[in-house]
């Protein structure tokens, strides 16, 4: 793909150059057949006897290598290449109920979700606006998205765990937030791309039926006709066990419910039992939420390769036949 394929044309120009040096070694050969001495007809086409006929023609070939390629750097090469987002949105969304208080992952579900979150505000594209909401029992919108992510970072430094979890509400609650700042930004149709990072370790109890209105099922088909991607993070492990009022209470993971949450909305789904394993996955999120595919530009590889074999056809012609080519 060409920006100005044009200029592709001067290819042929290129091409009577090199009709025009076998034209003028053809001459130059009648010309000089009168010598029957081969050996002395070699000394008189070449300057230095230690380059072989072949060699000579090195420095032209390595010259019309370079106007070939700075010929397709004319026509502007096109290509694909990752760039950081100018503008995009996305919400964490943490699950703080009781579950989260698990020692199966060190020092804590929670504490490491804190960590892991905080490596991921850090790593962020800075044009991103980020915002955060937590969820037990209820919603809580703790920061609005801004590209501020010291202020969401902050904000996970002082999560708090509670009793119940309304993933749904998270979710709507994400939605909500994402919706009123693109009504800020102009309206859909000036809207920044949105994503909505779901982290969770347990399944809702609140409703008890997913697909409720306010169900984690619903809340996910909202979001995929609001055209909002929840990528979810299953972070625990099965045999997980939390402490309520002595008794020891398992704790396990819910894979099921985050891969459906993921797959409704048109979203990813992750697991992570370990601290290393959530960095990983917020690293991948990073890499896919911070940046964007554009078609752009691609001429300075071409530029830079004919310029360096232009010039080393100068050299070459200079050391080889002791001119320039």
């Amino acid at each position: 793909m060409f920006s100005n394929p044009w200029w592709l044309l001067l290819a042929l120009l290129v091409a009577v150059v090199v009709a025009c040096y076998v034209y003028i070694l053809r001459t130059r050969r009648r010309r000089t057949l009168q010598f029957a001495n081969t050996e002395v007809l070699d000394r008189v086409t070449a300057p230095d006897g230690r380059w072989t006929r072949w060699a000579r023609h090195a420095p032209i070939a390595l010259l019309i290598v370079a106007l070939l390629l700075l010929v397709v750097a004319a026509a502007g090469p096109q290509a694909d290449r990752k760039v950081p987002r100018n503008k995009a949105t996305v919400m964490l969304v943490m699950d703080v109920s009781k579950s989260m208080e698990s020692t199966d992952v060190a020092p804590t579900r929670l504490k490491a979700a804190q960590a892991a979150a905080k490596k991921f505000a850090d790593d962020l594209t800075d044009g991103i606006n980020l915002g955060l909401i937590s969820f037990a029992g209820t919603a809580s919108n703790l920061v609005t998205p801004t590209p501020d992510h010291g202020a969401t970072k902050a904000a996970v430094d002082k999560l708090q765990l509670a009793t119940k979890t309304a993933t749904g509400e998270g979710i709507f609650a994400a939605i909500q937030q994402i919706q009123t700042l693109n009504a800020v930004l102009g309206g859909d149709s000036g809207a920044p791309p949105a994503r909505i990072v779901l982290l969770s370790d347990g399944k809702e109890t609140v409703p008890d039926d997913p697909d409720d209105p306010r169900g984690a099922f619903t809340a996910a088909r909202k979001a995929k006709e609001e055209k909002i991607p929840v990528s979810t993070i299953s972070f625990g492990t099965a045999a997980g066990v939390v402490n309520l009022d002595g008794d020891q209470v398992p704790v396990p993971v819910d894979d099921d419910t985050l891969r459906q949450i993921a797959n409704l909305s048109g979203g990813r789904f992750f697991t992570a039992s370990t601290l290393d394993e959530l960095n990983k996955v917020y690293e991948s999120l990073q890499k896919d939420i911070g940046y964007e595919i554009r078609r752009g530009d691609n001429s300075r590889p071409w530029i830079i390769s004919g310029t360096i074999l232009a010039i080393a056809a100068v050299i070459g012609s200079l050391v080889i036949n002791q001119r320039l080519p």
